[in-house]
């Protein structure tokens, strides 16, 4: 196939990338490489799939010009704004895309309580041109990143995709499910398939400097203390990266068939008689913050001094994922452990910061 996936220079996308080439896939990556997160590690994630060739600070890319892969011959990638109508349908005109895989988006609950335009621009305007691009272009999947963060105030655990989802506690959630409520219109209008997938904290190598586990281990390091929210009274559906990228693929591959038992008198919102489909993608198995705090100071050698705060605007103290639906279709379910991924997070982050363990 050929496949547009769009925030390759992201955490989720550039692991997708590169596991879709692996099995012949072609791919055009796109991301605009915004500055939200230090872009030393979006430029490292381009150049682990051949984009660039080293990580000088003077890197820039130009905006609406296709590189290519110099490790893959199948892999190029384009500098481009999702707001940028114009630009993104001469894409999709010239590229002819069998399905698209829509992981771009203002990621972080917490920078949307300071910059709410910013979600409104990528999340929402952005989104509907990906919708009108694939409207008008033949393309037979749409699948995209939802958030566990859609739950809300719901506290009827663990959350079903079936389960009430009216009350978001951050903008940054308010977007992604109006981004299901969008697809849905699109799916029922258009007869375009479309999959909302709610990712359940995602951590792993190349992991977002703003998750937790790159800030405890950056702080543990470099010995200062960490902020731990809610005094350590959370816990979290932790999902090791390598599991979400198998499920999207499962779901790049089957696109949605409408559901001939959908009942308008009691309505399933996790799916339709449109071709459109909801899926939780969560470990299955919620883990104890300070539990996964001291999974990694034992990875490090270290303990870390922690800063107990109260819990932040915006944040739910607990998340667990109901996958049953991802088993039942597509036959598959997370299984990573914490120790696993944790341990292959700190060799990556080692590595790439060229950290010598024995000195801290």
């Amino acid at each position: 196939m050929k496949i547009l996936i769009t925030g390759t220079a992201g955490f989720i996308g550039s692991h997708l990338a590169l596991k879709l080439l692996e099995r012949g896939d072609t791919v055009v990556g796109l991301d605009n490489i915004n500055d939200y997160y230090d872009q030393k590690v979006k430029y490292g994630r381009l150049q682990r799939s051949g984009i660039l060739q080293n990580l000088d600070d003077g890197i820039t890319i130009e905006y609406n010009v296709l590189l290519t892969s110099s490790k893959f011959t199948k892999y190029k990638f384009i500098k481009l704004n999702l707001e940028d109508d114009k630009n993104l349908d001469t894409l999709f005109k010239n590229e002819k895309f069998d399905t698209v895989i829509n992981l771009a988006a203002q990621a972080g609950v917490r920078y949307s309580l300071t910059n709410p335009r910013a979600y409104m621009d990528s999340n929402i305007i952005g989104f509907m041109n990906i919708l009108e691009c694939c409207r008008h272009n033949n393309i037979k999947n749409l699948s995209y990143a939802s958030s566990s963060s859609v739950y809300g105030l719901n506290e009827a655990q663990p959350f079903l995709t079936s389960s009430n989802v009216d009350h978001p506690m951050s903008l940054y959630a308010a977007s992604k499910k109006s981004n299901e409520l969008m697809a849905h219109t699109y799916s029922h209008l258009y007869n375009i398939p479309t999959t909302g997938l709610r990712f359940f904290t995602v951590y792993g190598p190349w992991g977002r400097p703003d998750m937790a586990l790159y800030l405890f281990t950056k702080a543990i390091i470099e010995g200062k203390p960490i902020d731990v929210f809610n005094h350590g009274n959370m816990q979290r559906d932790f999902t090791y990266i390598d599991d979400i990228v198998e499920g999207i693929i499962r779901v790049n591959d089957n696109p949605p068939q409408g559901n001939t038992t959908w009942d308008g008198m009691n309505p399933d919102p996790s799916s339709s008689p449109a071709p459109y489909k909801l899926y939780n993608i969560g470990n299955n198995n919620p883990v104890k913050l300070m539990d996964f705090i001291e999974a990694l100071e034992n990875k490090l050698g270290k303990k870390a001094e922690k800063n107990l705060l109260p819990i932040q605007a915006g944040d739910v103290p607990s998340t667990y994922a109901n996958v049953e639906d991802l088993i039942a279709d597509l036959n598959y379910k997370p299984e990573t452990t914490i120790e696993e991924g944790i341990n292959n997070f700190v060799n990556w982050y080692i590595d790439f910061f060229d950290v010598d363990l024995s000195k801290i």
